[in-house]
């Protein structure tokens, strides 16, 4: 039987807080009586990852390490904890680290574990009619891990990585039976991708969108599959900034899976399915240019046979910006909306973009509180009002808190930022900076204001860079660490 531990709106006194000075978003307002750009509200989640939002706008969803939450936003400057599902079961055994969940209808799904680890390995879908109260639907052991996965209609897109190989595996969750009923294969598309090692071409993320799956596949480069029919996926094209003999070349594994090039680790499509985001997360690793974190490059995909870089954002920059630092300003995960790009850089905060020039990508607004909070991801709630952000406290050597933010949706600055410049100012427990790396202090821009800049043209010479497959740390949440330990023993190479 699995165990249930609901908190009912009627029962989360205290829960939901709105910040002081915000105002709930009213037309095209949500801005302070000051002008300046803040978030509206804010609820605490431990263990917070992902967020997905429900087609109303109303519902965001949050997995949460060891289960997942639901959160009624209809009221941005009050969010209101209405679920809280922990100690989710799967083959009579609890599922562990769960840091994605999907949701499309009334129908959501939560996967783990992220990583390799102890206990079942699989996915559980769930009724979410009722958001307040969560129903078990039916649940899959897949035997293995599940880093990310995208739920659209009653199909189910997983990463199916194994050394062997990494997947896309398909299920049909509509009928009464779970049943995975298509597959597409790098290794079996490019056999040649088997002779490296299983993380240079690791599938870390899927996207869907009108039957197109858009797959990151790390240094392999970000696929497109046609999956109108998910019984027969086809190749429709790729995307890479390496190649195949580049990477049988690599010595240095940290450097490989850590830094760019390469570290395809999101992909995203706006609402009309012609401009492509890849994310590109990756730290400097003290290596060859670009040595610097990842940022998001622009793809016009309107052929989606043809892909063309059209234009980067770059990522903001600190001083010390290798991974073990924990001063992370990389990025991470976003959304399309409406011709605007919402993205999660970390500590570095969150953003928006005007993308309707892909080629000249304009931020509009940012906002960023590094001793406090990691953002995991950014979703759009209510279309030009507000957009939600998850922040995690999945960061090595650092003291955050998981939570659910509301942001409004206009242009506007924050006032008085923290300066990306001074890590050791954000620090929460006296040590976050400090973990055996040198500071790099000369890589980074002597500015550290963030200011709007940064935004290229898609001709090469951007620097923008490239991501990592966001193997982040989770040993103070998940318990004793044990998930994540096989990634800390391999090669003598610590992932966190």
């Amino acid at each position: 039987m699995e165990r249930r531990a609901f908190l009912r709106a009627s029962g989360v006194t205290g829960v939901s807080l709105s910040l002081p000075g915000a105002a709930a978003a009213s037309g095209s307002s949500g801005a302070t009586a000051q002008g300046t750009y803040e978030p509206l509200g804010r609820v605490p989640i431990t263990g917070a990852a992902e967020a997905v939002v429900g087609d109303d706008g109303r519902i965001a969803y949050v997995a949460a390490t060891t289960g997942f939450a639901s959160v009624d936003v209809s009221d941005p400057a009050e969010p209101t904890l209405l679920a809280e599902e922990r100690d989710i079961e799967l083959e009579d055994d609890v599922l562990s680290e769960i840091l994605d969940a999907t949701v499309d209808g009334d129908r959501l799904v939560v996967a783990g574990p992220a990583n390799p680890g102890v206990g079942p390995m699989g996915f559980r879908c769930y009724d979410v009619s009722d958001p307040a109260d969560p129903v078990s639907i039916g649940g899959f052991e897949t035997g293995y891990h599940i880093h990310n996965c995208y739920l659209d209609g009653e199909s189910l897109y997983v990463v199916a990585n194994t050394p062997e190989e990494n997947p896309l595996a398909i299920y049909d969750v509509g009928g009464e039976e779970i049943a995975r009923v298509g597959d597409w294969s790098l290794v079996e598309y490019a056999p040649g991708w088997s002779d490296v090692d299983w993380f240079y071409r690791y599938l870390h993320d899927v996207t869907v969108h009108d039957g197109i799956a858009y797959l990151a596949h790390w240094n392999a480069g970000t696929y497109l599959i046609d999956v109108s029919d998910p019984t027969a996926p086809e190749y429709v094209s790729h995307v890479a900034e390496t190649t195949l003999e580049e990477q049988r070349e690599i010595d240095d594994w940290e450097a490989a899976v850590y830094g760019l090039p390469g570290n395809d680790h999101y992909a995203a499509v706006d609402d009309a399915g012609d401009l492509m985001a890849v994310g590109r997360e990756a730290w400097a690793v003290d290596g060859e240019d670009p040595d610097r974190p990842g940022g998001i490059d622009l793809y016009d995909v309107s052929d989606p046979e043809d892909p063309v870089r059209r234009g980067s954002i770059d990522p903001p920059r600190t001083t010390d910006e290798t991974h073990g630092a924990g001063a992370w300003t990389t990025s991470h995960n976003f959304e399309f909306r409406d011709e605007h790009l919402y993205s999660s850089w970390y500590r570095a905060g969150v953003k928006i973009h005007d993308v309707s020039d892909p080629a000249s990508p304009e931020q509009i607004a940012w906002w960023r509180d590094p001793e406090k909070t990691g953002f995991w991801t950014a979703r759009v709630a209510e279309p030009g009002e507000t957009f939600v952000a998850s922040s995690t406290e999945a960061i090595p050597n650092t003291s955050l808190e998981g939570a659910l933010y509301t942001f409004p949706i206009e242009a506007g600055e924050q006032a008085d930022p923290p300066s990306l410049q001074d890590p050791a100012s954000w620090t929460t427990d006296g040590d976050e900076t400090d973990n055996g790396n040198e500071s790099n202090a000369s890589d980074g821009p002597a500015d550290g204001d963030d200011t709007g800049g940064n935004e290229t043209a898609g001709d090469g010479s951007s620097g923008d860079g490239d991501s990592i497959s966001g193997f982040t740390g989770l040993a103070g949440v998940v318990g004793g660490g044990v998930a994540l330990e096989w990634l800390r023993r391999r090669s003598g190479n610590v992932q966190d």
